[in-house]
């Protein structure tokens, strides 16, 4: 039996190592950083205290005992001196001002309110300290868009005014952002330096100050334009809308659009991150053979501190008949970290087929095709966007047919889209109509549906004879029933008792019937910044999304998830919902966090390198969200309106890396639709360029709870799995009971109907069992191997003992659960786990007792998958038994709760749970 060990020390490191890496310096004045030992530093700012560790949402919900916050961090470096005055001040301050969690999903505030400051208090503190820090925090999510508004994508006035206050008393001020995304810079001028530290996970707090104090010397670069106002991002005012949102940017996205039309609106360039130390970087040579250019670059520390670089190579493409952007990046790397003087070469090395434009209304010649017009290809090197200097010319002297595909997810809303025109002084905005469908896409599907087999009845085959190589899949496959198909394609959850307890899905083997057949059940779990359980199990948080990408390091961040890897073997979780791989169309996208840039290039590249390194280990990521999910607002109906040319050169494009290079074999697809069609019920995309043109092979599912529909002139929603399965998205997550269709889908009328075929069920069945096949749960099933992992360097995260096997108990309306067997001293927690019949709002009633006075107070919560319920408080009763209800929303039908017990003295006779309200996600 193979062995896995996660080393937890490692992982840390790794980590803390990435915060180091991502951490990106736009200005550092007066050597404001690194700060020197002996320094006496006065910390500004909230944020100190209250790190954000992530985003919200699903992306961010892991549980951590612990996230150390920059202020522990720096108090726990050694020559490091801080004002106590001014500590005790903030501290004061905070614990009247406490952290506003805010109320339910999507509820937490875009930031915190910040300590205003006088005149005199800055003033008293420039006068004990030698620097200030200024630590400004926000954070967005899923369902929660930033806003350009103050407090959220805008500084609010208190913060416009501490900026500008200390950086008039201080010499050196150095404000850090603790943020998921960019912000507006509009004040950028004042401080004499500024650390984008993004939000770092577990480790952020510390490597943070690897970097403030020298001990890493920032080497990340950006990965998003900064503009100078929110209004000059193209996008912008398509964005935010409720039903349509119409790309008319086109493949203008970004520093593409900024580096072609609008130079001057630029604060901060793409790739752009200052270091520590200086360099040089010189082409030593730059050639083409057999359609492959190759630039060799000898990079040289000029500096005096150990340091990394980043080289980056664009393509400048002629503007032909189809127009281009003046940059489009095709290739990075980066330096190991070189001493002073010390020197390095890179290799960059690009196919020439990936300068191809792609050709959605024939003005080549050439519709549907990705073509190399004629002209000069113009290579340029250099370590952002705006710095990069040409350094190879490659010549096309006629137009070259690199790829002939087909016209797929057009658009059928007419609409103008972004074309350069020359104009006196460079490239001017025009806009030209979109080309808009051409084909029967209705009819194309009907004519490209799989052979259908017939039942053949069961032949005594388990998925374990496929496995051996006695039995070939379909002959398996064609011993389920109709209702055994129609069940394979529903996923179970949350907290599927089939699974790892609190995670997000089970898949596969999801009834007892299909479990007879030798399926077991699969495992997946949120997310891009770690492994969410919902009982409350801890796991390691990771960097977000933005931070990892701006390491620009994949050997890094594929180690790193090498080890998440291993801690989701430990948790027996096969699939993880991440990477999010959506691009930065706008600053203002709540989720940006998860995602990782505005450019794809980026984007393919770090979903690669998890990818590598999760597969190092024998799992495997969820490449989401599949596609064009570009915000938040309205997410469950909003219609991207986008040319079939941005989807294949921005917006499709990593999605294809991933799955050609990283070999991805499991992706989600999103709430809302693109050209009318909703994707979970897209063939287009799910299809005809995942599987027939990119060669897929693996798994698609639904997000959670989405709406489907077959055709742009009919409705969505939650039932329609017919057309999910049509357009081969595999899995609808999620159901509670997938055996006996609690979500009344339409899957077994579509079947009855014709309309859904059998052969279409069993090609998703296929895809599902495929998967399986190669999964740890597969492993599990055999006996090849049991799930353990050992782990080194134990901690609370680490060292926690997972019951896999959690028994629930089913409570019929009103049920009681004795809790005679509780201990209720002070600070103890009286676990157990309950299944029902209907999900809603239930008046929950507990029956307890004290000997205490009238005037003690006993408080008991209530924690239902992990989240805070209600408090009961009850007094001293004399012995006499008394009840008290409250109320507790169950979204999932199987339920980990947890009684705390704040204060012993208490005897608890039973909790009782009467359904008051019934509700389902299926009406939601």
């Amino acid at each position: 039996m193979k062995t896995y060990t996660l080393n937890w020390d490692t992982y840390k490191q790794l980590a803390r190592t990435a915060v180091a890496e991502g951490a990106v310096l736009l200005k550092n004045e007066q050597a404001t950083l690194p700060i020197q030992s002996g320094t006496t530093v006065s910390v500004f700012g909230r944020s100190q205290f209250n790190y954000y560790k992530s985003g919200t949402g699903s992306g961010g919900m892991v549980n951590v005992s612990h996230v150390t916050s920059p202020l522990e961090a720096l108090q726990a470096t050694e020559g490091i001196r801080l004002n106590a005055s001014l500590l005790e001040t903030y501290e004061t301050w905070v614990e009247a001002n406490p952290f506003d969690q805010g109320v339910g999903w999507a509820g937490e505030p875009w930031s915190q309110p910040e300590m205003a400051v006088t005149d005199e208090l800055v003033a008293e503190a420039a006068g004990a300290s030698d620097l200030a820090l200024i630590f400004i925090g926000r954070t967005a999510g899923e369902d929660r868009d930033n806003t350009a508004d103050p407090g959220s994508y805008l500084l609010t006035d208190i913060e416009q005014a501490l900026i500008e206050k200390v950086s008039k008393q201080f010499a050196k001020t150095a404000v850090v952002l603790n943020v998921g995304n960019i912000i507006d810079m509009d004040w950028a001028h004042q401080p004499s330096a500024i650390l984008y530290a993004w939000q770092g996970g577990l480790e952020g707090g510390t490597g943070l100050v690897d970097v403030l104090t020298g001990t890493v010397t920032p080497s990340g670069k950006l990965t998003d334009t900064i503009a100078k106002s929110i209004e000059d991002y193209p996008s912008t005012k398509n964005f935010g809308h409720a039903d349509k949102g119409i790309y008319q940017e086109d493949i203008y996205v970004g520093y593409r659009y900024f580096e072609t039309f609008a130079k001057d609106s630029v604060l901060y360039p793409f790739g752009f991150g200052l270091s520590y130390t200086t360099f040089t970087t010189d082409v030593a040579t730059a050639s083409e053979q057999d359609g492959v250019i190759t630039v060799t670059v000898d990079v040289t520390n000029t500096g005096t501190v150990d340091g990394k670089e980043v080289v980056q190579l664009y393509v400048e493409k002629p503007q032909g008949t189809l127009g281009n952007p003046s940059r489009s990046l095709v290739a990075f790397d980066k330096t190991d970290t070189l001493a002073p003087g010390e020197r390095t070469t890179l290799t960059l090395s690009v196919p020439v087929t990936d300068f191809a434009s792609y050709d959605d209304n024939g003005a080549t010649g050439n519709a549907s095709s990705f073509v190399l017009e004629a002209g000069t290809y113009e290579l340029h090197l250099g370590t952002d966007v705006r710095s990069a200097r040409p350094v190879f010319a490659y010549e096309v002297a006629s137009q070259q047919l690199v790829e002939t595909l087909s016209e797929n997810m057009a658009p059928v809303t007419p609409f103008d889209r972004i074309k350069p025109v020359v104009g006196e002084h460079g490239y001017l905005v025009e806009y030209v109509p979109t080309p808009l469908r051409a084909v029967d896409v209705e009819a194309r599907y009907l004519a490209e549906r799989p052979v259908t087999r017939d039942y053949a009845g069961d032949n005594g085959l388990t998925l374990k004879d496929v496995y051996a190589g006695k039995a070939e899949l379909d002959a398996f496959l064609d011993q389920l029933t109709d209702e055994d198909l129609a069940c394979i394609v529903r996923g179970q959850g949350m907290n599927s008792p089939r699974v790892t307890p609190g995670t997000a899905a089970a898949f596969g083997g999801v009834s007892d019937r299909l479990n007879e057949l030798g399926i077991p059940a699969a495992c997946c779990a949120d997310g891009p910044s770690g492994i969410r359980m919902d009982i409350g199990t801890k796991a390691f948080a990771l960097p977000n999304g933005t931070l990892l990408a701006s390491t620009f390091n994949v050997e890094l961040v594929e180690d790193l998830f090498e080890m998440t890897g291993l801690e989701m073997r430990k948790n027996r979780v096969d699939t993880l919902l991440g990477p999010g791989m959506n691009i930065h169309r706008n600053p203002l996208n709540g989720r940006n966090f998860e995602y990782f840039s505005e450019d794809p290039h980026v984007t393919g590249k770090m979903a690669i390198a998890q990818l590598n390194g999760m597969h190092r280990v024998g799992v495997t990521g969820t490449l989401k969200h599949f596609s064009a999910n570009n915000q938040e607002a309205h997410r469950h109906d909003i219609d991207s309106i986008v040319s079939e040319r941005a989807l294949r050169e921005i917006y499709l494009k990593g999605f294809e890396m991933a799955v050609k290079e990283g070999k991805a074999s499991s992706i989600m697809t999103t709430y809302g639709a693109v050209n009318g069609v909703w994707t979970a019920g897209l063939y287009d995309q799910n299809t005809r360029i995942l599987r027939d043109e990119w060669g897929f092979d693996g798994i698609v599912m639904t997000d959670w709870w989405a709406k489907v529909n077959h055709q742009e002139d009919e409705p969505a929603n939650r039932q329609n799995t017919a057309a999910m399965v049509q357009s081969q998205n595999d899995l609808y997550m999620v159901v509670d009971r997938p055996d006996t269709n609690s979500f009344d889908d339409n899957t077994g009328e579509a079947l009855a109907a014709g309309s859904l075929t059998r052969g279409e069920l069993l090609r998703s069945a296929a895809n599902i069992c495929r998967f399986v096949l190669q999964s740890p749960a597969m492993e599990r099933e055999l006996g090849i191997h049991d799930g353990t992992v050992e782990v080194i360097g134990l901690d609370e995260e680490a060292g926690q003992v997972i019951d896999f096997d959690v028994t629930y108990r089913h409570l019929e309306n009103g049920e009681s659960v004795s809790l005679s067997d509780a201990d209720t001293s002070t600070g103890n927690t009286h676990v157990f786990a309950v299944s029902v019949d209907e999900t809603g709002t239930y008046d929950v009633t507990i029956t307890a007792k004290s000997d205490a006075g009238e005037l003690a107070q006993m408080p008991v919560t209530l924690f239902a998958n992990n989240i805070p319920g209600p408090t009961f408080t009850f007094n001293g009763t004399d012995g006499e038994w008394m009840t008290q209800t409250k109320q507790v929303f169950f979204l999932n039908q199987h339920n980990y709760l947890q009684l705390y017990f704040a204060l012993g003295g208490l005897d608890v006779k039973d909790i009782t749970f009467t359904l008051v309200d019934s509700f389902s996600m299926k009406n939601g």
